[in-house]
C-alpha cells in the first residue's frame, strides 16, 4: 500500500513538474483595421481598403476583398480569451491600419487605430504581458520608418508603456526596438523585439544606410550578452527576411540588410530559440542552416487576422481566412514544443455565425515530435517530396481559403522560399528545381520545347 501511495505521489509530482515547465503564448499579427468598413448594398461603398474594386456579398464579419472590420478584430481577441484565457504572454507583431493610400490617413489616424487596438487587448487581457512590434503600416507615411527618434515612436511607446519596462522606453523611442526579460515561473530568457521596417526595400529613409538606428550592432550586443548569461532568446518582428512564397523572387529586405541579418542568426544561433514574424498574412516558416547545411533555426510566420486579398501583382488567390495562433513551449529552454492555429471560416461566419475553431496542430498534421529546427527541417522535406503534405501545407498557407492544387511551379516557390533566406541561394534553388522540372518532361514534349527554343534563338539573330 505504501509503495502504491509512493508511486502515485511520484507520478503526481512529475505531472505537476511537466505542467510547470511547459508554457503557452499567443501570437497575433496583421489586424489591419478598416474603420470605414460598411455592409453596404453598393459594392463600391463597402471598404476603402478594396480600392476601386467592387465588393460583393459584404458581411458583418468582413469580406476577402477588405481589411478587418472592428467586429472581426473584436471577435478574434475574445476568441483568444475563450481558447487560452491565461497565456504566459502575447506576441503582437504589428500592421494595424488599413491598406489605403497615404492621403487617406495621417499621423493622428494611425495613432488612433493603434490606441484603439491596444485598449481592446488590455481590456480583454488586463493582466497579461504583451510584447508588441510595429508593422510597416503603423507609421505615416507608411513604410517610411526613420532611423532616429520620431513623434510616432514616442507616442506609441507611451501607448504601450504598461507593457514595456523602464529600460525599454528609451530604445523604443529612439528606433522602435527593445529587449525584455521573460517573466514567469521557471522561465529564463529574453524577448528581442526588432523594427525590421528599417530594412524594408520600400523604406526610402534607410536606403543608403549600413546599420539604420544601430539596430544590428545593438542586436549583436544583446545576443552576445545573452550567451554570456547562458540565456536563450526569442526574436520577434514584423517584416521577415527572405522571399514571399506566393510571388517568385519577391524579397522584402534590401540585399545588404538581408545578408547582415542572416549572418547574425548564423553566428548567434546557439542562443536563439526561435523567431516569430508576420507581414505575409499567410502561414509559413523559414529555415536557417549552418554553412555545412545543418538546420540551426526556424522563423515562424503567423497568418494574419485580416482576410484582405493582396494587391501585389502576380499573386493568385491572395486572400486568407483570419487566423490566430498558440505556441506551446518549454519555459526552461524556450524550445517550441507545438503550434496550434485557430481560424474563422469567413464565408461560414457571414452566412451562419462566427465560429473560431482549431485548424491544425503542427505535431499531428506533420507527424513531428516538436517545433525544433530539426523537426521543421523534416516538415520541409515532407513538403518537398510528398504530394499529400505539400497540399496540406498549401491549404494551411492561406488558412483554408485557397483549396486549389499546388503544382510544380507553386511547390518550387514555396520550398525555395522556406529553405533559402539568402538571396543567392534562393536564386540557385529556383534554378535547380526549375531545371529538374524541365528535365523530367516526357521525351516528345521536351524535344518540342528544345526545338521551339532553338527556333526562337535563330529568330533572335534576325533582329
Amino acid at each position: 500500500m505504501d509503495s502504491l501511495r509512493f508511486l502515485l505521489l511520484l507520478m503526481h509530482s512529475r505531472i505537476a513538474a511537466a505542467a510547470t515547465v511547459q508554457g503557452h503564448f499567443w501570437h497575433i499579427t496583421d489586424l489591419h483595421l478598416d474603420p470605414e468598413y460598411r455592409v453596404a448594398t453598393n459594392p463600391l461603398h463597402v471598404c476603402p481598403s478594396a480600392g476601386s474594386k467592387p465588393v460583393s456579398n459584404a458581411g458583418t464579419w468582413g469580406n476577402y476583398m477588405c481589411d478587418s472590420p472592428w467586429s472581426l478584430i473584436n471577435s478574434s481577441i475574445y476568441a483568444m480569451k475563450a481558447i487560452l484565457p491565461d497565456p504566459d504572454f502575447i506576441l503582437w507583431t504589428g500592421d494595424d491600419t488599413p491598406h489605403v493610400p497615404n492621403e487617406k490617413l495621417g499621423e493622428e489616424a494611425v495613432l488612433e487605430i493603434i490606441a484603439n487596438l491596444t485598449a481592446l487587448i488590455k481590456q480583454v487581457f488586463p493582466d497579461t504581458k504583451v510584447y508588441p512590434a510595429m508593422g510597416n503600416h503603423d507609421f505615416h507615411p507608411k513604410n517610411q520608418f526613420p532611423a532616429k527618434t520620431h513623434r510616432i515612436y514616442s507616442a506609441t511607446a507611451e501607448l504601450w508603456r504598461s507593457w514595456l519596462s523602464n529600460a525599454s522606453i528609451p530604445t523604443f523611442k529612439a528606433g522602435a526596438f527593445y529587449s525584455e526579460k521573460l517573466l514567469g515561473p521557471n522561465t529564463k530568457g529574453q524577448m528581442i523585439v526588432l523594427n525590421t521596417n528599417l530594412y524594408y526595400d520600400s523604406n526610402n529613409q534607410t536606403a543608403g544606410l549600413e546599420d539604420p538606428g544601430g539596430q544590428f550592432q545593438w542586436l549583436e550586443d544583446v545576443l552576445t550578452n545573452a550567451s554570456k548569461a547562458e540565456e536563450m532568446v526569442y526574436i520577434v518582428g514584423h517584416i521577415p527576411p527572405g522571399f514571399f512564397e506566393k510571388k517568385r523572387s519577391k524579397p522584402w529586405f534590401r540585399k545588404h540588410f538581408n545578408k547582415r541579418y542572416t549572418e547574425i542568426v548564423q553566428q548567434h544561433h546557439g542562443v536563439i530559440a526561435a523567431q516569430f514574424f508576420g507581414h505575409h498574412h499567410t502561414d509559413s516558416f523559414r529555415m536557417f542552416y549552418s554553412n555545412g547545411g545543418s538546420p540551426i533555426n526556424t522563423m515562424f510566420l503567423a497568418p494574419g487576422v485580416t482576410p484582405w486579398k493582396t494587391s501585389l501583382p502576380g499573386v493568385h488567390n491572395g486572400a486568407n481566412n483570419p487566423g490566430i495562433r498558440v505556441f506551446d513551449y518549454d519555459r526552461g529552454t524556450l524550445q517550441v514544443k507545438d503550434v496550434v492555429t485557430y481560424y474563422l471560416n469567413l464565408t461560414h461566419a457571414n452566412l451562419v455565425a462566427p465560429r473560431w475553431e482549431k485548424e491544425y496542430r503542427l505535431t499531428e498534421a506533420f507527424q513531428m515530435p516538436d517545433g525544433s529546427a530539426r523537426s521543421m527541417h523534416m516538415v520541409l522535406e515532407k513538403i518537398s517530396k510528398d504530394k499529400h503534405y505539400l497540399q496540406q501545407y498549401y491549404q494551411f498557407n492561406s488558412v483554408k481559403y485557397d483549396l486549389t492544387e499546388c503544382d510544380e511551379s507553386c511547390q518550387t516557390d514555396h520550398v525555395c522560399a522556406i529553405r533559402e533566406v539568402d538571396f543567392l541561394k534562393y536564386d540557385e534553388c529556383i534554378k535547380a528545381r526549375s531545371f529538374t522540372a524541365v528535365s523530367t518532361l516526357p521525351a516528345k514534349p521536351f524535344l518540342f520545347l528544345c526545338s521551339l527554343l532553338g527556333l526562337l534563338s535563330f529568330q533572335g539573330h534576325l533582329w
